[in-house]
């Protein structure tokens, strides 16, 4: 191992001792790290190898250190202070609802190792070097023919670009859009806070989307709004109310995009996960030289893998390298190389299935529950995805509920958490209600606590 230290040339012992306690005394050395042995420390910093073995020795003594013969010498593990007072329950989240996380425990890890070491096993030595900005030519045709088969999109490989999670896409999209001179941007009512950040960080003005049961209402873009560059929605499965936008306001939006240049951005958030048997078909077919289509495998995989996509327009690909030249990002090609291996071999499809079938089996168990316990509340939104909607009882604010989860060691979130302006965009207070979170065993606990806070509020209005 090789250690980091600077010695005095006039006391080189003293100085390594001193050097050594500090970085143990202020964390730069953890608990259990193991400390190079005193030949290799000694040629290393040119002294004497009894020199180093009395540093040690000494630090041993005074409890620094631990060693033992033959096994080495590492810094000892010291004991935590005791906390001066309990821990305030509203801080400790040991339960999670929050709209949009995946269960962790459903990654298929030896699946994915296997891909890993297919992927590594069978790349050729250039693979290894500095990749291509667009992604790895293996992911992007495995893509190009995966988001062909299941959900329609018109694709081929040189049309893809692989990114860092959606958010990377959008900005990439969003930074190209105010370089050709775009100032505005129109987007659904109620959605992720984090990718308005990304559009407003850009430049773009943000312009609200109402929402009702037909999904957002594109019909305002060609009346009743200031004009937009470009709209950004979710139209498979609205994040987070739930709603699909409907045929008659896709083909209308496909109308305004084709005769006005506009842009459409296109999540196609939780799209692999409808539990009807009624799988709703990317938008991006009825407009593909206006649309960036964009999906990530952080819901069928993990967000920890940090792997997105867009399929983009011949006309705006180049601006979007661009960016990302500019940005200086990059994707981690083994990652990539590994999930081309993961699709190839049908571990992605085959992720995707099981895990439909256990946030099927979580949404009926949800809606159960709320029917058997909380009749004066209800659920809504499309049976699909990985959260839903929980509409309160009425006199209940969604604020209430919130804290009194909190202090249950539940993290929830209500649907104005979700706004763009929650004043302007009012909806009936509820809860969104992520089913993915929380391992199977831990899920009844969590819904549990749901009612539980529920019924606290109700008591304390």
């Amino acid at each position: 191992m090789d250690l980091h230290v600077l010695l005095d040339a006039g006391r080189k012992r003293g100085s390594l001792e001193d050097a050594l306690r500090d970085a143990v005394r202020d964390g730069v050395l953890a608990p259990g790290v193991r400390l190079p042995a005193t030949r290799s420390l000694a040629v290393d910093l040119g002294i004497s190898r009894n020199g180093v073995a009395e540093v040690y020795a000494r630090l041993v003594g005074e409890g620094w250190l631990d060693a033992r013969v033959g096994a080495g010498t590492w810094v000892r593990e010291r004991p935590s202070p005791t906390p001066m007072a309990p821990a305030d329950r509203s801080t400790r989240f040991d339960l999670d609802l929050r709209g949009g996380l995946p269960d962790g425990s459903a990654f298929p890890r030896s699946a994915w190792l296997d891909a890993m070491r297919r992927a590594l096993a069978d790349a050729p030595t250039e693979a290894l070097g500095y990749g291509a900005p667009e992604g790895v030519a293996a992911l992007r045709e495995r893509l190009a023919e995966y988001l062909a088969r299941t959900r329609g999109v018109l694709a081929t490989p040189d049309d893809v670009i692989v990114t860092h999670g959606f958010g990377g896409l959008l900005g990439l999209v969003a930074r190209a859009l105010v370089a050709r001179g775009g100032t505005r941007i129109a987007l659904e009512s109620h959605g992720h806070a984090s990718h308005r950040a990304v559009l407003e960080a850009a430049g773009l003005e943000l312009v609200a989307l109402p929402i009702d049961d037909h999904g957002a209402r594109v019909d305002l873009l060609d009346a009743g709004m200031p004009p937009v560059d470009a709209v950004l929605l979710t139209p498979a499965h609205q994040f987070p109310t739930g709603v699909p936008l409907s045929r008659e306001r896709r083909v209308g939006l496909a109308a305004w995009a084709t005769s006005t240049d506009g842009l459409v951005i296109e999540d196609d958030y939780d799209g692999e996960f409808r539990f009807d048997g009624r799988s709703i078909g990317a938008f991006q077919p009825l407009a593909p030289d206006r649309t960036v289509y964009g999906g990530t495998t952080s819901k069928a995989l993990s967000p920890a893998l940090g792997l997105g996509w867009g399929v983009v327009p011949r006309w705006l690909r180049g601006d979007l390298l661009a960016e990302r030249a500019r940005t200086g990002s990059a994707t981690d090609a083994l990652s990539q190389l590994a999930l081309a291996a993961f699709l190839g071999s049908g571990g992605y499809d085959r992720s995707v299935r099981a895990l439909r079938l256990r946030y099927r089996a979580r949404r009926e168990r949800f809606e159960a529950f709320v029917e058997a316990n909380l009749p004066d509340a209800r659920v809504v939104g499309l049976a699909a995805g990985i959260q839903c909607l929980l509409e309160l009882p009425p006199g209940i604010a969604e604020e209430a509920v919130v804290a009194e989860a909190a202090a249950l060691g539940l993290r929830i979130g209500g649907i104005a958490e979700y706004a763009v302006d929650p004043a302007a965009t009012p909806r009936p207070p509820a809860l969104v209600v992520g089913i993915g979170a929380p391992p199977d065993h831990r899920f009844d606990q969590a819904m549990a606590v749901v009612l539980a806070a529920v019924e606290a509020a109700r008591v304390s209005r």
